[in-house]
C-alpha cells in the first residue's frame, strides 16, 4: 500500500519547551489516520509542520513520494480547531472566495458548492453573514470549503467540536464517504468513540513523544490481554473452580436481570482458550464465551498513564 505522508524523527523546540521529540508517523493512502493525545501533547505542532505553517528543527516530511514543499499545500485540505471564517462576509460569497483561492473556477465552485449546501441542508444560509451563524453552522461551511477542491490529504482537527449528536453523525458519515471515494484523512480528536468508528490506524502522542502506533482493531485486541466475558447459567463457584487451571482470575459480574450470569476471566495464555471453554461448558450451562475487547478510551488512558509513570519529572524542563 502506498503512503501519502511520512514524517520521520520530527523534533520541534520552542522557548523552554520541546513540542515534538523524535515523532514519526506513516499515513497510508486512502485511510483515516487518527492523531491522538492529551492537550499539549504536540498534535497541533505536528499538524502545522505537515501544513508547512512551521518547520521542524530536525526530521523529514515526505508527501506523495517527495520532500514536502510549499507547493504541496494546495493538495492538503486543513480544517483547524480554531475556525477561520470572516464574520462580516456573506456565507456564499466567502465559500466562493475560498474555492477560487484553491484553484476552482467560479462556475466549478458554484456547481460544487450548491451540491454540498444541499447535502448539508444549508442552502438557505447562502446570503447570510457568517456572524449570524451558530458555531456548528459555521463549522459546516468551513468543512465544505476544506474538502471542496478534493485535496490528496485532508486534516481535520477536532471536527466535531460545536456539533450536536445529529450533526456530528452527519459529519462522520461524510468523512467515511470521502474515504470511500479515495480520500486520505488525518483525524485529530479527543473523541475516542469516533476513533473506533472512523479510524483505520492511530498514533498516540504524549509529552511530545509517540507512545503508541498501530491498527485500531489490532490494538484493541492486543490490549485486551486474553480477557473474555462468559455468559452462563448455573453456579459461579462451580465455574471458578473449573477454570482454575486455565485462567489467572475469574470475576463474578452478576446477572443481566434476565436470569443470565456473567463472569470476566483472564486466560493464562492463548493456548488456554479451548480448554477453558470446554471446562466451563462442563461446569455450567455456557451461553457465550467472547473476548473482552478494550475500548479506545481505555487504551488511551492506560497508555498515557504508563507513559507518564515512565517519564522523568524533568523531561520538559529543557
Amino acid at each position: 500500500m502506498d503512503n501519502i505522508l511520512i514524517a520521520e524523527n520530527i523534533v520541534k523546540d520552542f522557548t523552554g519547551h520541546r513540542a515534538l521529540d523524535n515523532v514519526s508517523i506513516t499515513v497510508p493512502q486512502g485511510k483515516v489516520y487518527g492523531l491522538l493525545g492529551p492537550n499539549g501533547a504536540g498534535k497541533t505542532t505536528l499538524i502545522r509542520i505537515i501544513n508547512h505553517i512551521t518547520a521542524p528543527d530536525s526530521g523529514t516530511v515526505t508527501f506523495d513520494g517527495h520532500p514536502l514543499t510549499q507547493e504541496d499545500v494546495v493538495h492538503i485540505g486543513y480544517l483547524p480547531e480554531e475556525r477561520g471564517l470572516y464574520k462580516k462576509m456573506r456565507v456564499g460569497e466567502q465559500a466562493l472566495f475560498f474555492a477560487q483561492l484553491k484553484g476552482l473556477s467560479r462556475k466549478e465552485a458554484e456547481g460544487q458548492l450548491k451540491e454540498w449546501f444541499d447535502r448539508f441542508e444549508i442552502s438557505s444560509w447562502w446570503g447570510k453573514k457568517v456572524e449570524e451563524l451558530s458555531k456548528g453552522m459555521a463549522q459546516k461551511v468551513q468543512f465544505i470549503v476544506t474538502v471542496l477542491h478534493r485535496p490528496k490529504l485532508l486534516i481535520f482537527d477536532e471536527p466535531f467540536s460545536g456539533f450536536d449528536p445529529i450533526n456530528a453523525e452527519l459529519l462522520k458519515n461524510e468523512i467515511l464517504r470521502l474515504k470511500d471515494e479515495g480520500a486520505t484523512v488525518i483525524f485529530s480528536t479527543h473523541n475516542m468513540p469516533s476513533v473506533e468508528e472512523i479510524c483505520d490506524n492511530i498514533t498516540l502522542i504524549n509529552n511530545s513523544r509517540n507512545i503508541l502506533t498501530g491498527n485500531v482493531d489490532t490494538l484493541r485486541t492486543q490490549y485486551s490481554h486474553n480477557k473474555a466475558l462468559v455468559n452462563y447459567t448455573g453456579s459461579f463457584d462451580a465455574l471458578k473452580a473449573a477454570l482454575e487451571n486455565t485462567c489467572s482470575y475469574v470475576t463474578d459480574k452478576g446477572s443481566n436481570g434476565k436470569g443470565v450470569l456473567q463472569a470476566e476471566i483472564k486466560l493464562k495464555d492463548d493456548d488456554a482458550r479451548r480448554p477453558a471453554i470446554a471446562a466451563a461448558n462442563e461446569a455450567v450451562e455456557l451461553i457465550s464465551f467472547a473476548p473482552k475487547i478494550m475500548s479506545m478510551s481505555e487504551i488511551f488512558i492506560k497508555a498515557v498513564e504508563a507513559s507518564n509513570e515512565a517519564m522523568p519529572p524533568s523531561f520538559n524542563d529543557k
